[in-house]
């Protein structure tokens, strides 16, 4: 069955042209069907450098190109967001927090129901910090959670508050778990992931330039975390996980854990170290993506 896109919008029909701007697209100017109409898989990640690797990665998992291949910014004319394609994957970066991947996700829905997409899986690779879990570790999530541990993301809209569910999908979640243990690579765990507006404070951090909380407080805090399930922090699944969900996408978030945040609070594993960590959750997509094309 033909699963389209849903748009919870009704003005969007009453408009003659959609410009995406922060993606330099527009509806009066580039054919959506014929650029994106194939698209089956999008992966969201915050760098465009890491997405563009994502990209020569996948192109030559699907016998679709070389790492070496020249895949073009389909979004050069702007410096916000890059956006690249290879086949029925598309590649688009987000930047970093709610705010900014909101935006492109706003605009990414858009352009998947101009395109007359259908079907499609959205999955968010990036890092994140750990909780007792061994840095290289990557989770996939069950649930988003606010900072107060609470499966849900809180928004304003017109001066009211809107609370929206952080659900992802269940079977999605299993499915790349078993692709996990079937490429048998690196330590794999199903947990809830904790979602802050702020990398330093709000992740209780001791290395920011504020900071009026003790150590002993902060780590009462994160395991408080771990005992309602949190296996890792970032700063983008919550408003990733309701906004799919109003659109009727299956989604999901995968991300490597570059420290065990009970044990400090700095990144300090070399270089390549933390490239071949980055790589983890890259390897297990593109894993999921071949099997669901039948290409393994």
């Amino acid at each position: 069955r033909e699963n389209f896109i849903h748009l919870c919008n009704p003005h969007l029909e009453k408009m003659k042209e959609d410009i995406l701007y922060h993606f330099a697209l527009g509806t009066g100017t580039h054919d959506f069907p014929a650029l994106f109409g194939d698209v089956k898989f999008v992966c969201v990640g915050g760098s465009p450098s890491r997405m563009k690797a994502f990209t020569a990665y996948i192109a030559e998992e699907l016998g679709l190109g070389s790492p070496s291949g020249d895949y073009p910014n389909i979004c050069a004319g702007t410096d916000r967001y890059a956006m690249y394609k290879v086949g029925p994957v598309l590649s688009v970066s987000h930047g970093m927090g709610i705010p900014s991947i909101s935006i492109m996700l706003h605009e990414l829905i858009k352009l998947l129901h101009h395109a007359k997409c259908s079907n499609i899986t959205i999955i968010r690779i990036g890092t994140s910090g750990g909780i007792g879990l061994e840095p290289g570790s990557v989770v996939i999530t069950r649930q988003s959670v606010d900072a107060t541990f609470k499966p849900q993301f809180e928004q304003v809209v017109l001066g009211k508050t809107v609370i929206r569910s952080t659900n992802l999908d269940e079977q999605l979640a299993k499915e790349l778990m078993q692709c996990s243990k079937e490429i048998n690579q690196f330590n794999t765990v199903i947990g809830n992931t904790m979602c802050t507006l702020d990398f330093y404070e709000g992740q209780g951090r001791l290395d920011g330039a504020i900071c009026l909380y003790n150590e002993e407080e902060k780590l009462q805090y994160l395991k408080e975390a771990y005992d309602s399930g949190v296996r890792n922090i970032e700063m983008e699944s919550s408003v990733f996980a309701a906004m799919c969900n109003l659109s009727g996408v299956k989604a999901a978030v995968v991300c490597v854990t570059l420290l065990n945040r009970l044990e400090g609070d700095q990144i300090s594993s070399s270089h390549d170290v933390l490239v071949e960590y980055q790589q983890r959750p890259q390897k297990l997509v593109g894993y999921f993506i071949k099997k669901s094309l039948g290409k393994v």
